[in-house]
Protein backbone atom coordinates (compact mmCIF):
# COMPACT_ATOMS: atom_id res chain seq x y z
CA UNK A 1 0.00 0.00 0.00
CA UNK A 2 0.82 3.54 -0.67
CA UNK A 3 2.87 5.38 2.11
CA UNK A 4 0.99 8.60 1.61
CA UNK A 5 -2.56 9.01 0.68
CA UNK A 6 -1.78 12.15 -0.77
CA UNK A 7 0.95 13.47 -2.66
CA UNK A 8 0.77 17.38 -3.82
CA UNK A 9 3.29 18.67 -6.06
CA UNK A 10 4.15 22.51 -5.23
CA UNK A 11 3.58 24.07 -2.21
CA UNK A 12 2.07 27.73 -3.50
CA UNK A 13 -1.11 28.44 -2.58
CA UNK A 14 -3.25 25.70 -3.85
CA UNK A 15 -0.61 23.16 -2.92
CA UNK A 16 -0.42 24.51 0.96
CA UNK A 17 -4.42 24.71 0.92
CA UNK A 18 -5.26 21.33 -0.12
CA UNK A 19 -2.89 19.84 1.78
CA UNK A 20 -4.46 21.79 4.73
CA UNK A 21 -7.51 20.72 4.19
CA UNK A 22 -6.57 17.28 3.71
CA UNK A 23 -4.87 16.87 6.74
CA UNK A 24 -7.46 18.22 8.84
CA UNK A 25 -9.51 15.49 7.30
CA UNK A 26 -6.77 12.58 9.15
CA UNK A 27 -5.28 11.96 5.32
CA UNK A 28 -1.46 11.24 5.30
CA UNK A 29 0.03 13.90 3.18
CA UNK A 30 3.20 15.10 1.40
CA UNK A 31 3.63 18.68 -0.30
CA UNK A 32 7.25 18.32 -2.37
CA UNK A 33 7.96 22.20 -2.96
CA UNK A 34 11.13 22.58 -4.99
CA UNK A 35 11.83 25.84 -3.05
CA UNK A 36 12.89 27.17 0.42
CA UNK A 37 9.98 29.11 2.70
CA UNK A 38 10.10 31.86 2.94
CA UNK A 39 10.43 33.54 -1.23
CA UNK A 40 8.91 36.47 -3.32
CA UNK A 41 7.30 35.00 -6.22
CA UNK A 42 5.80 36.62 -9.19
CA UNK A 43 2.36 37.31 -8.55
CA UNK A 44 -0.47 40.34 -8.35
CA UNK A 45 -0.78 39.85 -4.37
CA UNK A 46 -4.70 40.75 -4.40
CA UNK A 47 -6.64 38.01 -2.94
CA UNK A 48 -10.68 38.03 -3.13
CA UNK A 49 -12.50 38.23 0.48
CA UNK A 50 -14.54 35.16 -1.34
CA UNK A 51 -12.23 32.89 -0.28
CA UNK A 52 -11.75 34.43 3.65
CA UNK A 53 -14.40 32.29 5.14
CA UNK A 54 -12.58 29.15 3.77
CA UNK A 55 -9.10 29.97 5.15
CA UNK A 56 -10.88 30.88 8.50
CA UNK A 57 -12.51 27.21 8.57
CA UNK A 58 -9.28 25.93 7.51
CA UNK A 59 -7.85 27.87 10.94
CA UNK A 60 -5.80 29.88 8.72
CA UNK A 61 -6.99 33.31 9.00
CA UNK A 62 -4.90 35.59 7.39
CA UNK A 63 -6.06 38.58 9.76
CA UNK A 64 -2.94 37.73 12.20
CA UNK A 65 -0.58 39.10 9.11
CA UNK A 66 -2.29 42.35 8.57
CA UNK A 67 -2.97 42.40 4.83
CA UNK A 68 -3.98 45.68 3.15
CA UNK A 69 -7.39 46.12 2.73
CA UNK A 70 -8.92 46.51 -0.87
CA UNK A 71 -12.31 48.09 -1.48
CA UNK A 72 -11.64 49.82 -4.92
CA UNK A 73 -10.95 48.77 -8.54
CA UNK A 74 -9.72 51.08 -10.96
CA UNK A 75 -8.74 50.76 -14.59
CA UNK A 76 -6.92 52.29 -17.18
CA UNK A 77 -6.33 52.10 -21.36
CA UNK A 78 -2.89 52.76 -22.63
CA UNK A 79 -3.70 56.61 -22.94
CA UNK A 80 -4.49 57.21 -19.13
CA UNK A 81 -8.23 57.15 -19.17
CA UNK A 82 -9.56 55.38 -16.25
CA UNK A 83 -12.76 54.40 -14.24
CA UNK A 84 -12.98 53.29 -10.48
CA UNK A 85 -15.46 51.26 -8.94
CA UNK A 86 -15.91 49.78 -5.38
CA UNK A 87 -15.08 45.84 -5.28
CA UNK A 88 -18.42 43.87 -4.64
CA UNK A 89 -17.01 41.79 -2.08
CA UNK A 90 -13.61 43.10 -1.52
CA UNK A 91 -10.56 41.84 -1.18
CA UNK A 92 -6.93 41.80 0.93
CA UNK A 93 -3.15 42.37 0.09
CA UNK A 94 -0.99 39.84 1.14
CA UNK A 95 2.65 39.11 -0.04
CA UNK A 96 3.11 35.62 -1.27
CA UNK A 97 6.37 35.38 0.91
CA UNK A 98 4.59 36.17 3.80
CA UNK A 99 1.29 34.19 3.17
CA UNK A 100 2.96 30.98 1.71
CA UNK A 101 5.33 30.85 4.99
CA UNK A 102 2.35 31.33 6.97
CA UNK A 103 -0.02 27.97 5.20
CA UNK A 104 3.33 25.96 5.11
CA UNK A 105 3.79 26.37 8.79
CA UNK A 106 -0.09 25.49 8.97
CA UNK A 107 0.51 22.07 7.19
CA UNK A 108 3.30 21.44 9.47
CA UNK A 109 1.25 21.87 12.58
CA UNK A 110 -1.38 19.43 11.47
CA UNK A 111 1.00 16.51 11.00
CA UNK A 112 2.01 17.43 6.95
CA UNK A 113 5.48 16.50 5.40
CA UNK A 114 7.02 19.06 3.56
CA UNK A 115 10.04 17.78 1.18
CA UNK A 116 12.29 20.51 -0.69
CA UNK A 117 12.56 18.81 -3.88
CA UNK A 118 11.92 18.70 -7.24
CA UNK A 119 9.97 16.28 -8.90
CA UNK A 120 11.49 14.06 -12.25
CA UNK A 121 8.76 12.39 -12.87
CA UNK A 122 5.12 10.88 -12.08
CA UNK A 123 4.32 7.57 -13.12
CA UNK A 124 1.06 6.19 -12.84
CA UNK A 125 0.39 2.30 -12.89
CA UNK A 126 -1.44 -0.51 -10.59
CA UNK A 127 -3.90 2.27 -9.64
CA UNK A 128 -1.19 4.25 -7.55
CA UNK A 129 1.41 7.00 -8.50
CA UNK A 130 5.32 6.67 -8.01
CA UNK A 131 7.04 10.25 -7.65
CA UNK A 132 10.50 10.40 -8.23
CA UNK A 133 12.98 13.29 -7.42
CA UNK A 134 15.68 15.17 -8.46
CA UNK A 135 17.30 14.20 -5.35
CA UNK A 136 16.65 10.53 -5.95
CA UNK A 137 13.48 9.73 -3.53
CA UNK A 138 10.43 7.80 -4.87
CA UNK A 139 7.40 8.20 -3.46
CA UNK A 140 4.40 6.72 -3.67
CA UNK A 141 0.36 8.02 -3.18
CA UNK A 142 -2.77 6.99 -4.10
CA UNK A 143 -3.58 10.35 -5.86
CA UNK A 144 -1.31 12.91 -6.63
CA UNK A 145 -2.15 17.19 -6.42
CA UNK A 146 -0.53 19.14 -9.26
CA UNK A 147 0.11 22.20 -7.95
CA UNK A 148 3.67 23.39 -9.35
CA UNK A 149 2.46 26.69 -10.79
CA UNK A 150 2.33 28.40 -14.23
CA UNK A 151 4.74 26.15 -16.20
CA UNK A 152 7.40 23.85 -15.38
CA UNK A 153 9.94 21.30 -16.68
CA UNK A 154 7.10 18.63 -15.32
CA UNK A 155 4.93 19.60 -18.00
CA UNK A 156 7.43 18.80 -20.78
CA UNK A 157 7.84 15.43 -18.95
CA UNK A 158 4.55 14.62 -18.41
CA UNK A 159 3.51 15.88 -22.33
CA UNK A 160 0.93 17.80 -21.35
CA UNK A 161 -0.74 19.60 -24.86
CA UNK A 162 0.18 23.26 -23.81
CA UNK A 163 4.01 22.78 -23.89
CA UNK A 164 3.61 22.24 -27.88
CA UNK A 165 2.53 26.13 -28.55
CA UNK A 166 4.21 29.15 -27.94
CA UNK A 167 3.58 31.38 -24.90
CA UNK A 168 4.62 34.46 -25.87
CA UNK A 169 4.01 36.51 -22.19
CA UNK A 170 6.71 37.94 -19.60
CA UNK A 171 5.98 38.65 -16.28
CA UNK A 172 7.77 40.96 -13.92
CA UNK A 173 7.71 42.09 -10.48
CA UNK A 174 8.62 43.78 -7.49
CA UNK A 175 8.19 45.81 -4.21
CA UNK A 176 8.07 49.35 -3.83
CA UNK A 177 7.99 52.06 -0.64
CA UNK A 178 6.30 55.27 -1.80
CA UNK A 179 2.98 57.00 -2.24
CA UNK A 180 -0.20 54.72 -3.43
CA UNK A 181 -3.88 55.39 -2.29
CA UNK A 182 -5.03 52.60 0.52
CA UNK A 183 -8.00 50.63 -0.15
CA UNK A 184 -7.39 50.30 -4.07
CA UNK A 185 -6.16 47.50 -6.81
CA UNK A 186 -5.11 49.32 -10.01
CA UNK A 187 -4.87 47.26 -12.92
CA UNK A 188 -3.09 50.21 -15.83
CA UNK A 189 -3.30 48.93 -19.53
CA UNK A 190 0.10 50.15 -21.56
CA UNK A 191 1.21 48.73 -24.90
CA UNK A 192 1.44 44.63 -25.21
CA UNK A 193 0.66 44.62 -21.72
CA UNK A 194 -1.19 45.29 -18.53
CA UNK A 195 -0.06 46.62 -14.89
CA UNK A 196 -1.29 45.66 -11.57
CA UNK A 197 -0.92 48.08 -8.52
CA UNK A 198 -1.67 47.49 -4.84
CA UNK A 199 -0.83 47.52 -1.57
CA UNK A 200 0.17 44.15 0.58
CA UNK A 201 1.05 43.85 4.25
CA UNK A 202 3.53 47.34 6.02
CA UNK A 203 2.43 49.50 3.84
CA UNK A 204 4.46 47.82 0.50
CA UNK A 205 3.42 48.58 -3.25
CA UNK A 206 3.84 45.43 -4.86
CA UNK A 207 3.55 46.49 -8.87
CA UNK A 208 3.60 43.28 -11.26
CA UNK A 209 3.18 43.23 -14.99
CA UNK A 210 2.58 41.18 -17.84
CA UNK A 211 4.09 42.25 -21.11
CA UNK A 212 4.10 40.15 -25.01
CA UNK A 213 7.42 38.99 -25.46
CA UNK A 214 7.46 40.50 -29.06
CA UNK A 215 7.18 44.23 -27.55
CA UNK A 216 9.26 43.04 -25.17
CA UNK A 217 12.39 42.36 -26.63
CA UNK A 218 12.67 45.50 -28.62
CA UNK A 219 14.26 47.04 -25.32
CA UNK A 220 17.83 46.18 -23.96
CA UNK A 221 16.25 45.25 -20.59
CA UNK A 222 13.36 45.38 -18.25
CA UNK A 223 14.33 49.65 -17.00
CA UNK A 224 14.21 50.57 -20.29
CA UNK A 225 11.14 49.09 -21.36
CA UNK A 226 9.19 50.28 -18.29
CA UNK A 227 10.85 54.04 -19.21
CA UNK A 228 10.04 53.80 -22.74
CA UNK A 229 6.55 51.77 -22.76
CA UNK A 230 4.78 51.64 -19.01
CA UNK A 231 6.09 55.26 -18.38
CA UNK A 232 3.11 56.29 -21.55
CA UNK A 233 0.82 55.12 -19.03
CA UNK A 234 0.79 58.37 -16.79
CA UNK A 235 -0.71 56.63 -13.83
CA UNK A 236 2.07 53.95 -14.06
CA UNK A 237 4.51 56.93 -14.69
CA UNK A 238 3.40 58.83 -11.54
CA UNK A 239 3.50 55.27 -9.49
CA UNK A 240 6.73 54.11 -10.41
CA UNK A 241 8.42 58.18 -10.27
CA UNK A 242 7.19 58.06 -6.67
CA UNK A 243 8.39 54.94 -5.61
CA UNK A 244 11.34 53.31 -4.25
CA UNK A 245 11.86 49.65 -5.94
CA UNK A 246 12.92 47.25 -2.07
CA UNK A 247 13.95 44.40 -4.34
CA UNK A 248 17.66 44.46 -5.30
CA UNK A 249 16.37 44.17 -8.91
CA UNK A 250 12.60 42.79 -10.12
CA UNK A 251 11.77 39.63 -10.29
CA UNK A 252 10.44 38.04 -13.98
CA UNK A 253 9.45 34.91 -15.45
CA UNK A 254 9.23 33.91 -19.32
CA UNK A 255 6.91 31.77 -21.23
CA UNK A 256 3.87 32.44 -19.21
CA UNK A 257 1.14 30.03 -21.13
CA UNK A 258 -3.07 31.24 -20.95
CA UNK A 259 -3.77 28.03 -23.50
CA UNK A 260 -6.34 25.98 -21.88
CA UNK A 261 -4.95 23.33 -19.74
CA UNK A 262 -5.98 19.83 -18.69
CA UNK A 263 -7.91 20.03 -15.17
CA UNK A 264 -6.71 16.26 -15.03
CA UNK A 265 -3.45 15.24 -16.95
CA UNK A 266 -2.40 11.45 -16.59
CA UNK A 267 -4.57 11.15 -13.47
CA UNK A 268 -2.89 13.79 -11.77
CA UNK A 269 -5.55 16.44 -10.29
CA UNK A 270 -3.91 19.62 -11.38
CA UNK A 271 -4.69 23.18 -9.65
CA UNK A 272 -4.31 27.16 -9.39
CA UNK A 273 -2.51 28.05 -12.19
CA UNK A 274 -1.25 24.26 -13.16
CA UNK A 275 -4.68 23.88 -14.21
CA UNK A 276 -5.36 27.11 -16.20
CA UNK A 277 -4.18 30.79 -15.63
CA UNK A 278 -6.28 33.48 -15.81
CA UNK A 279 -5.82 37.06 -17.17
CA UNK A 280 -4.71 39.80 -15.18
CA UNK A 281 -7.15 41.77 -16.03
CA UNK A 282 -9.18 39.67 -14.20
CA UNK A 283 -7.69 40.26 -11.42
CA UNK A 284 -8.04 36.76 -8.83
CA UNK A 285 -5.51 34.21 -9.43
CA UNK A 286 -4.76 33.62 -5.86
CA UNK A 287 -8.53 33.39 -5.42
CA UNK A 288 -9.18 31.17 -8.03
CA UNK A 289 -5.87 29.06 -6.52
CA UNK A 290 -7.21 28.41 -3.21
CA UNK A 291 -11.28 27.59 -4.50
CA UNK A 292 -9.43 24.89 -6.82
CA UNK A 293 -7.73 23.65 -4.01
CA UNK A 294 -11.19 23.14 -2.01
CA UNK A 295 -12.91 21.76 -5.08
CA UNK A 296 -10.12 18.69 -5.56
CA UNK A 297 -10.26 18.03 -1.47
CA UNK A 298 -13.57 17.74 -1.32
CA UNK A 299 -13.60 15.32 -4.27
CA UNK A 300 -11.02 13.28 -2.68
CA UNK A 301 -12.38 13.19 0.29
CA UNK A 302 -16.22 12.06 -1.14
CA UNK A 303 -13.77 9.30 -2.39
CA UNK A 304 -11.98 8.45 0.93
CA UNK A 305 -15.51 8.69 2.51
CA UNK A 306 -17.19 6.39 0.07
CA UNK A 307 -19.26 8.78 -1.67
CA UNK A 308 -17.45 8.62 -4.67
CA UNK A 309 -16.78 5.14 -5.86
CA UNK A 310 -14.04 5.17 -8.31
CA UNK A 311 -11.26 7.10 -9.52
CA UNK A 312 -13.19 7.56 -12.73
CA UNK A 313 -15.34 9.13 -10.94
CA UNK A 314 -13.37 11.69 -8.91
CA UNK A 315 -12.26 12.73 -12.41
CA UNK A 316 -15.19 13.49 -13.96
CA UNK A 317 -16.62 14.95 -10.78
CA UNK A 318 -13.30 17.68 -10.04
CA UNK A 319 -13.24 18.36 -13.85
CA UNK A 320 -17.14 18.89 -14.30
CA UNK A 321 -16.83 21.38 -10.72
CA UNK A 322 -13.57 22.93 -12.30
CA UNK A 323 -15.00 24.10 -15.58
CA UNK A 324 -18.78 24.83 -13.74
CA UNK A 325 -16.69 27.41 -10.93
CA UNK A 326 -14.07 28.86 -13.41
CA UNK A 327 -15.28 28.50 -16.64
CA UNK A 328 -17.44 32.12 -17.07
CA UNK A 329 -14.23 33.95 -15.43
CA UNK A 330 -11.99 32.50 -17.65
CA UNK A 331 -14.35 33.18 -20.90
CA UNK A 332 -14.50 37.03 -19.22
CA UNK A 333 -10.93 37.29 -18.92
CA UNK A 334 -10.12 35.98 -22.50
CA UNK A 335 -12.62 38.35 -24.02
CA UNK A 336 -11.05 41.41 -21.72
CA UNK A 337 -7.73 40.84 -22.86
CA UNK A 338 -8.87 40.76 -26.77
CA UNK A 339 -10.65 44.20 -25.91
CA UNK A 340 -7.84 46.26 -24.05
CA UNK A 341 -5.28 44.58 -26.24
CA UNK A 342 -6.40 46.89 -29.11
CA UNK A 343 -6.38 50.53 -28.28
CA UNK A 344 -9.79 51.74 -30.36
CA UNK A 345 -11.29 49.02 -28.69
CA UNK A 346 -9.96 49.49 -25.36
CA UNK A 347 -10.86 53.47 -25.81
CA UNK A 348 -14.00 52.18 -26.57
CA UNK A 349 -15.34 50.40 -23.67
CA UNK A 350 -13.65 52.67 -21.64
CA UNK A 351 -15.55 55.28 -22.86
CA UNK A 352 -18.61 52.99 -22.83
CA UNK A 353 -17.79 52.10 -18.67
CA UNK A 354 -17.41 56.50 -18.22
CA UNK A 355 -20.66 56.98 -19.18
CA UNK A 356 -22.18 53.65 -17.14
CA UNK A 357 -19.91 53.35 -14.27
CA UNK A 358 -22.18 50.48 -13.04
CA UNK A 359 -21.03 48.18 -15.77
CA UNK A 360 -17.62 47.83 -14.44
CA UNK A 361 -18.90 46.02 -11.11
CA UNK A 362 -21.22 43.54 -13.66
CA UNK A 363 -17.92 42.94 -15.19
CA UNK A 364 -15.97 42.35 -11.79
CA UNK A 365 -18.81 39.71 -10.52
CA UNK A 366 -17.77 37.91 -14.01
CA UNK A 367 -14.47 37.41 -12.73
CA UNK A 368 -15.37 36.78 -8.52
CA UNK A 369 -17.14 34.03 -6.97
CA UNK A 370 -19.37 34.09 -3.78
CA UNK A 371 -18.13 33.68 -0.59
CA UNK A 372 -16.96 30.35 0.24
CA UNK A 373 -18.83 29.00 3.19
CA UNK A 374 -18.44 25.52 4.69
Amino acid sequence: MPVNDIIIVGGGLAGLTSALHLLRAGLRVTVIEKNSFPKHKVCGEYISNEVLPYLQWLGADPAVLQPARIERVCISTVSGKSVESALPLGGFGISRYALDHFLMQKVLAFGGVILEDTVSDIVFEHDAFQVNTVAGSVLSARFVIGAYGKRAALDQQLERDFTVQKSPWLAVKSHYEGSFPDGLVALHNFMGGYCGVSKVENNIINICYLVSYDTFKKYKNIDAHREEVLYRNPHLKAVFEGSKPLFERPLSISQVSFAEKQKVDRHILMTGDTAGLIHPLCGNGMAMAIHSAKIASEQLLSFFSGNVSSREELERGYNSTWHVTFGKRMATGRLLSAIFRKQQLGAAAMRGLTLFPGLLSVIIRQTHGKPLNN
